[in-house]
């Protein structure tokens, strides 16, 4: 059986494993948002910035992209993504359902936010989170080089995200 990831934020476009699909993906009850503080890769203890996650929300969607892994690489894979997501144990490991755009509906391997982890900050409104991802600069560098990377790339998929273009908009701003 075919192991799926489903990306929402930077596995859309900096993965970090080989791929045999990539197909847009919905994911239902979740939002994506800047919800999760970033202390290591996108801000720092000091000064954090913030990062995507997805937030658990009744009613809630959010288009992404779903990943096969190919045949015989699912626990390097496995390996490689709980290296790279679990660092602070902000994120919670799930294998929740996705649709596919071409119908098929498959379980993927899926990172959601904890909201009950001291990372955890939703509910900030957008010149908050605009202030924060312009100044924050982390291991992975620049918090407004990850925003501006994960809007340009869901354009280039066809995914609307209205909240995160208002996002790339204002920070632009204070850029």
């Amino acid at each position: 059986m075919t192991m799926w990831v489903f990306g929402y934020g930077s596995l859309i476009w900096n993965p970090g494993f080989e791929v045999s699909q990539m197909r847009v993906a919905t994911l239902e009850g979740y939002a994506r948002s800047f919800c999760m503080r970033s202390i290591h890769h996108r801000g720092s203890e000091a000064a954090p910035g913030l990062v995507l996650a997805l937030d658990e929300v009744a009613g809630a969607r959010c288009d992404g992209v779903g990943f096969a892994v190919p045949e015989g690489q699912e626990a390097a894979v496995l390996a490689y993504l709980r290296a790279r997501e679990l660092v602070s144990s902000a994120y919670l490991e799930r294998v929740l359902p996705i649709a596919l755009a071409d119908g098929r509906v498959v379980e993927a391997v899926t990172y959601v936010i904890d909201a009950a982890h001291v990372q955890y900050c939703g509910g900030l409104d957008l010149q908050e989170q605009a202030q924060i991802i312009a100044r924050a600069e982390g291991g992975r560098g620049p918090n407004s080089e990850y925003l501006f990377n994960t809007a340009a790339h869901l354009h280039q998929l066809g995914i609307s995200d209205p909240e995160l273009d208002a996002l790339v908009g204002r920070v632009k701003l204070l850029l």
